[in-house]
């Protein structure tokens, strides 16, 4: 975890130099709040980062000595015939063409939508504790 805050600290860097130079050089506001508030963002992923990695075990990728190897082995289980990631990118951008249209109704069923989805994903291999087969 320690690259990947490194990587976002480096990334936080650029937009808040960005901004400085965008706002001296063409003394427009709206891009300078865009620019800073992105340096924002990435510095908030920095810093999660950053704290998470002080917390987990040290991964082959935090250590400038490891070879390829140190990282082989299972990396985690992904459902390959899932279809709740559909599901919520459907539902989502129905959520978001309802933002646009200001349809507060089909808001509601967009944002119910996409919390049932989210529940069908991360329910979707759990079992009950004493489940008979």
């Amino acid at each position: 975890m320690k690259v990947e805050a490194r990587l976002f600290h480096i990334i936080t860097a650029f937009f808040f130099l960005a901004a400085i130079v965008y706002g001296v050089w063409s003394k427009e506001p709206v891009g300078t709040v865009g620019l800073t508030l992105t340096g924002g963002l990435s510095l908030i992923i920095g810093s999660t980062f950053q704290f998470i990695s002080r917390r987990v075990e040290r991964r082959p990728e935090d250590n400038p000595e490891a070879e390829v190897s140190d990282g082989a082995g299972e990396v985690g289980f992904f459902s390959a015939g899932s279809y709740w990631p559909v599901a919520i990118a459907a539902s989502g951008g129905l959520t978001a063409l309802s933002l646009a249209f200001w349809q507060i109704w089909l808001l509601v069923i967009g944002l119910v939508l996409v919390l049932t989805a989210v529940g069908g994903l991360v329910f979707e291999y759990h079992t009950r504790p004493n489940a008979t087969d």
